[in-house]
Formats: C-alpha cells, sequence, structure tokens
C-alpha cells in the first residue's frame, strides 16, 4: 500500500464538509423556494437532498477528526442567483451535484492504493453523487429541458434522440 497524503486527505475532507453544509443551506433555501403544480414532491426531493448533505458532511467530518484533522467552521460559498423557476433550481442542483462528484472524484485519486476504507468511502460517495446527476437529469428532461452535458460525463447522454416527424421524407 501506498504512503496516505495526510495534508492533501484533511484538505479534501474538510472541503467536503464545507460544500456538503452549502448544500443543506442551498437545499433547503430550493425547498422554501419551489412554487407551481408540481411543487410538494419536488419540496420533498430537495428536503432529502439537505438531509443527505448533513449526513455527508458528518461522515466526512468524522472521518477527518479520525485522522486527527481538525474540521473548518466555514460552508462554501453559495451565490445567491434570485431565479427560482423550477427549471433554474434543478440546474442549479445539477451544477452543485456535478461539483461534489468532482470533490470526491479528487478524494478517491488522493487515497487510492493507501486507505481501503477512504477508497470504499469516497467511491460509495462518487455513487451517490452520480445518481443524483441522473434522477437530476431526469427531472429536468420531464419538464422539457435538455440539460448540460458535465464535461467529464460523456457517459450520461445529454439529448434524447430526434424523432422523425411524421410524413417527413428520410
Amino acid at each position: 500500500m501506498d504512503k496516505l497524503d495526510l495534508p492533501k486527505t484533511h484538505a479534501l475532507l474538510s472541503r467536503i464538509m464545507e460544500f456538503e453544509l452549502a448544500g443543506v443551506v442551498r437545499y433547503t433555501h430550493y425547498s422554501l423556494m419551489i412554487t407551481g403544480p408540481n411543487r410538494l414532491p419536488i419540496v420533498q426531493f430537495m428536503k432529502a437532498q439537505a438531509q443527505e448533505s448533513l449526513l455527508h458532511a458528518q461522515q466526512a467530518g468524522e472521518l477527518l477528526t479520525g485522522l486527527d484533522g481538525h474540521p473548518s467552521l466555514r460552508i462554501a460559498p453559495i451565490e445567491e442567483t434570485y431565479e427560482h423557476s423550477v427549471e433554474h433550481l434543478l440546474r442549479e442542483s445539477l451544477a452543485h451535484e456535478e461539483e461534489a462528484l468532482g470533490i470526491y472524484s479528487q478524494l478517491l485519486d488522493t487515497v487510492a492504493h493507501a486507505s481501503v476504507y477512504l477508497e470504499e468511502f469516497a467511491r460509495t460517495q462518487i455513487g451517490a453523487e452520480e445518481l443524483h446527476v441522473i434522477e437530476l437529469r431526469k427531472m429536468l428532461r420531464d419538464i422539457g429541458v435538455t440539460p448540460h452535458p458535465h464535461p467529464g460525463h460523456a457517459n450520461l447522454p445529454n439529448k434524447p434522440k430526434k424523432r422523425a416527424k411524421a410524413g417527413a421524407k428520410r
């Protein structure tokens, strides 16, 4: 096994904590701002995301302190766009989840071959974030929006295939 780069691992776990805590605030805010006929299921989704973000921050903090690190009292910056349509909030959520996926991927790269437990933690979180990306893309597709692809996720389809119009020449 390789030697664990503790300073880099500490920094990434602290960044994850800050980012996930920002997710708690972000998703709580979104749950309050959702309006329209589909409000209730989307509010429940956002509240569940806030709870999961808190759990992820706590898990990262436990690992950080278990590795003799010191958790930050900060949260990652959150931009208030004052755009609260369902589409806009889902797009912001998608961007947030894709960024989280990148941070967890950095953690995996840092701990690979140095700690089986930390590798498994990172892989589990990556799987959770990938699922969130898929769900948000499906939610955006349901409201008639084609989500923009994340550069590192060519395996996630960007656009549904165009259908030929009835009676159109081929």
